[in-house]
């Protein structure tokens, strides 16, 4: 029998072109670029030079500022930990104290229960508290003298133990507080100065030549308004002294028209100046030491935190430099502003302290002539300067 034949029609097979393909891919993605390009957030534009300068200083000045923080919560910290030392070997020395009349106490006990009587040693101690046992007035009229005596000393050693411990405890919770301070404003400087560096780390070479410069010309600007400042001052005391021959002359001349009354005027007048000379020459002497010791320190770097010898902050330096002459400062700009008398800028005189900034920040010692020493911010070195390099606060003389 003859095969049929088939009568399946063949599947029309339909294929895709490999460059369909590609092309459709292609597309697609230009698509999702484009979405994404749309989405993306605009590129912030470089801050200028100027920007940078301004917001490092300002994150110098807030570090600054941390830094003082960090000085007044390290000063509390110490002096904490030393009342608390003092307190907990005081209460140690009283335990001891209180555990030998305790062991007094107990021998008594121990005596009085071989007897077969329940003395009024033993008593105390198994009492719920010493004023219930008092309260039993008959078993007071058995203790001996020598007794009474112990018991006596044992409570009032075992109320003082009480409250040098507690005493102690809260010197304690507030030494916690304080350290807690000073590890906030340790890493706020931290993060103040690593922000500072990062600003930096991104300049080019050009940018932080041009920096550079900027900070000359502030320098240099501060130098010259020193320097018309020093030029006032000096014509001033100039035409003071002027002033004061001029008056000294007159006075001779009435003397001699006048006679003996006016003379013991002239006397009594004479006697006032040597006054005010003896104490202006006390405190010259002083600030000749105090600025005797900047000048040495010249050149050492500025350390957040550090008070000497090798390096400094700026508060560190103004009272290593006044306890060299004698006189203790507080550790901090915010304390040591507060020291001594205050005097106007065109009253400076050397060994002056001159503050800046609305939050008092930052410190220097006056040199005079518009001049001054202090340890400047992180990344440099003592130095002299302008002291309208910086806004200033006001001034003080210490001592």
């Amino acid at each position: 029998m003859p095969a049929l034949a088939s009568h399946r029609k063949e599947r029309s097979r339909t294929t895709t072109s490999p460059a369909v393909g590609l092309t459709t891919a292609a597309i697609a993605g230009v698509t999702l670029l484009s979405t994404q390009s749309a989405n993306a957030a605009p590129t912030e534009p470089k801050p200028s030079i100027e920007e940078v300068q301004k917001k490092v200083d300002d994150l110098y000045r807030q570090a600054g500022t941390a830094t003082e923080k960090y000085n007044k919560a390290k000063e509390s910290t110490d002096t904490k930990r030393a009342e608390v030392d003092e307190l907990l070997d005081d209460a140690a020395t009283r335990t001891e104290k209180l555990n030998e009349s305790r062991r007094v106490l107990g021998n008594y006990a121990a005596t009085q229960y071989r007897t077969g009587a329940v003395t009024p040693t033993a008593a105390l101690l198994f009492a719920d508290s010493p004023q219930a046992y008092f309260d039993q007035t008959q078993l007071m009229d058995r203790m001996t003298d020598r007794q009474r005596t112990v018991i006596d000393d044992y409570e009032t050693q075992r109320a003082a133990d009480a409250k040098q411990r507690a005493a102690a405890t809260e010197k304690l919770e507030s030494l916690t507080l304080s350290q807690k301070a000073l590890r906030s404003s340790k890493q706020e400087v931290q993060a103040k100065l690593a922000e500072a560096r990062a600003l930096l780390s991104k300049l080019t070479a050009e940018e932080k030549a041009r920096l550079a410069a900027l900070e000359r010309q502030k320098q240099e600007e501060a130098r010259l308004k020193a320097e018309a400042q020093a030029k006032a001052e000096a014509e001033a005391r100039a035409k003071e002294a002027a002033a004061a021959e001029a008056r000294q002359q007159q006075e001779a001349a009435q003397s001699q028209d006048t006679g003996t009354g006016t003379g013991t005027d002239t006397g009594t007048s004479t006697g006032t100046g040597t006054s005010t000379g003896t104490t202006d020459s006390t405190y010259a002497a002083k600030a000749d030491k105090v600025l005797a010791f900047a000048r040495a320190q010249i050149g050492k770097p500025y350390v957040w935190g550090a008070s000497g010898p090798s390096s400094y902050d700026c508060s560190g330096l103004t009272q290593a430099a006044w306890k060299a002459a004698g006189v203790d400062l507080p550790r901090t700009t915010w304390d040591q502003v507060n020291v001594g008398t205050r005097v106007a800028t065109k009253d400076l005189l050397p060994g002056d302290l001159v503050f800046f900034y609305d939050d008092i920040s930052h410190v220097g010692i006056y040199i005079g002539d518009g001049m001054m020493i202090h340890a400047p911010k992180p990344g440099t070195n003592v130095r002299e300067e302008s002291i309208y390099y910086m806004p200033i606060y006001g001034s003080v003389r210490p001592a």
